[in-house]
């Protein structure tokens, strides 16, 4: 089999799973994640100190992490004085082993367990299966899970891609009750009861920790049915099974988790049940049978603290940030890809979402991180819902980028029809043996824009030719019912320099306006208005010949190509910026470039101050309007409604609302969605294998603005996902207020 049959195959394996996985259970993980996400916006608004709080669960996270082997023996010390045990073990199999160990010591034939992410980790269920010990799970999405013989779809809500229809039928088919389950009370009241034996019956009781206090040996549990409460009270042995990432310093730490973990996951002000938790404790044992009660001393209790990869994610300058996590989901909840195709195919081995990248790629390997990883787009949309402030999608990039070295599986497409683009990918992996032809030609995107753009119109009938879509999915994976960018044969910078230059003299601002590819080659016409708008509100505008930010070959995991550009825009702007120019960008995932992603890629010093100075194009128009520029020579809406989208890393960026107060002080009616993505993503809506997800996200954006008699949008991926699901053309928003030529 070729390497292009092997990659076209995956590919379509891929979408076909996706297809199911859409039918199968996408609706009621979108049902359920939208309403968490929902409920997060609402919950943390309510917080005057949300930010604060941020900080505050960052700083503790940090100390903990870089003091982890002090605070493993300072926790080991607080639990044996107590006459608790501790064991730290290296991975799964020496987790098992320990517990295996101790059900045996107890002579256990039934142990009872509370939800815990950690313990699907090590699979301890078929552990003690094997050693002939009897494993419930008490939580009740877990408990369906188990029934069903299935793996969870959501960190938090392991059974969120089942209805309450598919858990009545499969209740009523395993259990066969007297009288049918219909309702979530008659289901839940099963469950409670049914549970409530198992537990009677157990003799050994785990629980996970969502935190431990090393100070106190105190485990934080936080759940929304109090079954783990049940599992410890009424076992006399409890093993308490945690990853060494959960230890804090001090009790005293847990408080600004408390109250960020339930909004920030289920958008509830505070979980059903908070229990804390410091072992054995002096509750009496409970003899059911007997039904008396016995001494407290008689309660055992172990603390398996988890390695598994751990420790050498710490030691990790990349994947360090993933220890952080503290599970909460929200992660999960605010990615447009998971609320509509969930963990069991945005996931790996246990974790889900987009955090489970750095997760899988630490605890498992990079093989279960890159069967998922490219799920996750870099919209950025879930940065600023992260409590603790992991910057995901770097994570994500920085996975990716291993997988295409190849140090993970092979994810390359092979090398025969790599001469297709010899010469047209100039970039620093061509020796990366992971990376794919599909990758390499979407990475180097502003190559063949410039190359597409000195042909055309040649480049655009070649595209256009019989057979020629057909071969382009079949070879680079780019679906064929995507339209593909039409080359404009004039530049932008073609443009402004046949007109000669700037227009403005000796006037008190400079910009120079970015040419990103998509403005300089194909969408020429929203540069030429962006111009335009500039120069009416008095600004001396310039257009140099700048190179492209870097943004295509990050987008793909291709951080040597990405570094080496922004080191040469870095360059070539300087001189700009001693000048004092302003940099204007019309394309916002170039701005976050400039703004963001460059603080990973340039030194301190000079990442800020190309970040200080540039400005997404109608932030810089706001703040001309604000500062008395005359918009009279601007276009006025009198009134026109607008329905406007605003691109992923611009909101990231907290840069939507300049937009909608331009549009809105000119005259028109604006009205915004709240779909966290438009499904385009770059791209992510090209590829053959995530087209069909692509438009699934987008079906949100498009049913939004259905009665919408024209819409906007700022990004160049948003108006082409637009404008192929309401079948228009949807322009950027410049277009509507700039002045005629």
């Amino acid at each position: 089999m070729t390497g292009r049959t092997d990659s076209a195959q995956r590919r379509e394996e891929k979408a076909a799973r996706i297809r199911h996985l859409l039918s199968t259970e996408g609706e009621s993980v979108e049902r359920n994640t939208q309403g968490f996400n929902r409920g997060r916006y609402d919950a943390v608004a309510d917080l005057s100190d949300y930010e604060e709080l941020k900080d505050q669960a960052r700083a503790v996270k940090e100390d903990a992490i870089a003091r982890l082997p002090e605070l493993i023996e300072e926790v080991r010390e607080s639990v044996e004085s107590r006459g608790g045990h501790v064991y730290l073990a290296d991975d799964a199999d020496d987790a098992n082993r320990y517990i295996r160990e101790v059900v045996e010591d107890e002579d256990a034939d039934s142990v009872v367990k509370s939800k815990s992410m950690t313990s699907e980790e090590i699979e301890v269920n078929d552990a003690l299966r094997e050693a002939g010990a009897e494993v419930w799970e008490t939580d009740l999405g877990e408990f369906v899970l188990q029934v069903a013989d299935e793996a969870p779809s959501h960190i938090v809500a392991p059974a969120i891609h089942k209805s309450e229809d598919d858990i009545a039928e499969l209740f009523n088919a395993h259990f066969d009750p007297e009288e049918p389950l219909e309702t979530a009370d008659d289901l839940t009241r099963f469950a409670r009861e049914y549970l409530a034996e198992r537990i009677a019956e157990a003799d050994v009781g785990m629980t996970g920790a969502n935190f431990v206090a090393a100070d106190t040996g105190t485990l934080a549990l936080v759940t929304s049915e109090g079954n783990a409460r049940k599992t410890v009270a009424a076992t006399d042995t409890h093993v308490a099974v945690a990853g060494v990432e959960k230890l804090l310093p001090r009790f005293e730490d847990v408080a600004p988790f408390v109250e960020l973990i339930g909004r920030s996951g289920t958008g509830q002000a505070i979980t059903s049940y908070v229990t804390f938790l410091t072992p054995p404790g002096d509750a009496p044992t409970l003899d059911w049978d007997a039904d008396a009660t016995g001494p407290a001393d008689d309660r055992e209790f172990h603390l398996v603290l988890l390695d598994n990869g751990r420790m050498a994610m710490r030691d990790d300058d990349q994947l360090r940030e993933t220890l952080y996590c503290i599970r909460c989901s929200a992660c999960l909840n605010s990615c447009a890809n998971f609320q509509h195709v969930g963990g069991h195919a945005f996931g790996g081995e246990t974790y889900s979402g987009g955090i489970a990248t750095g997760w899988e790629a630490g605890v498992h390997g990079l093989d279960s991180a890159g069967e998922f990883n490219d799920f996750c787009t870099g919209c950025t949309r879930c940065v600023n819902q992260c409590p603790v402030k992991i910057d995901i999608p770097w994570i994500n990039t920085v996975v990716r980028d291993r997988l295409n070295r190849g140090e993970g599986p092979a994810g390359g497409d092979g090398s025969s029809f790599d001469f297709l683009v010899d010469g047209l990918t100039p970039d620093e992996e061509t020796d990366s043996s992971g990376l794919g032809l599909q990758k390499r030609v979407f990475g180097n995107f502003p190559t063949l824009a410039r190359l597409g753009s000195a042909t055309a119109p040649v480049s655009n009938w070649v595209a256009r030719a019989p057979g020629a879509r057909a071969l382009a999915e079949r070879v680079l994976g780019v679906d064929s019912r995507r339209d593909l960018p039409e080359f404009r044969r004039e530049s932008l910078r073609d443009w402004f320099t046949a007109r000669g230059g700037p227009a403005v003299g000796d006037a008190d601002r400079e910009v120079v306006v970015y040419p990103d590819p998509y403005t300089n080659y194909v969408e020429v016409e929203r540069g030429k208005a962006a111009v335009r708008t500039l120069e009416e509100l008095g600004v001396e505008v310039r257009i140099p010949d700048l190179p492209a930010t870097g943004r295509a070959p990050l987008s793909q995991g291709m951080i040597s190509t990405a570094e080496s550009q922004a080191e040469t825009v870095a360059d070539a702007l300087g001189p700009m910026l001693d000048a004092g120019r302003d940099v204007v960008v019309i394309e916002p995932s170039d701005l976050a470039m400039l703004r963001a992603d460059y603080r990973k890629l340039l030194p301190d010093e000079t990442a800020s101050r190309i970040a200080d100075r540039s400005y997404e194009l109608f932030e810089y128009l706001y703040g001309l309007l604000e500062n008395g520029a005359d918009a009279d020579g601007l276009r006025a809406g009198d009134g026109e409604e607008l329905a406007y989208h605003a691109h992923c890393q611009q909101r990231t960026l907290g840069l939507e609302e300049y937009t909608t107060e331009v549009l809105g002080e000119l005259g028109y009616e604006v009205r915004t969605s709240d779909a966290e993505c438009c499904g385009m993503a770059g791209s992510f809506g090209y590829k053959r294998e995530y087209y069909e997800l692509s438009m699934d996200v987008g079906a949100d954006l498009r049913n939004q603005f259905a009665d919408a008699e024209r819409a906007v949008a700022s990004g160049t991926s948003c108006c082409e996902q637009l404008s192929a699901l309401r079948d228009e053309t949807v322009p950027h928003p410049i277009r509507y207020i700039a002045p005629d030529e």
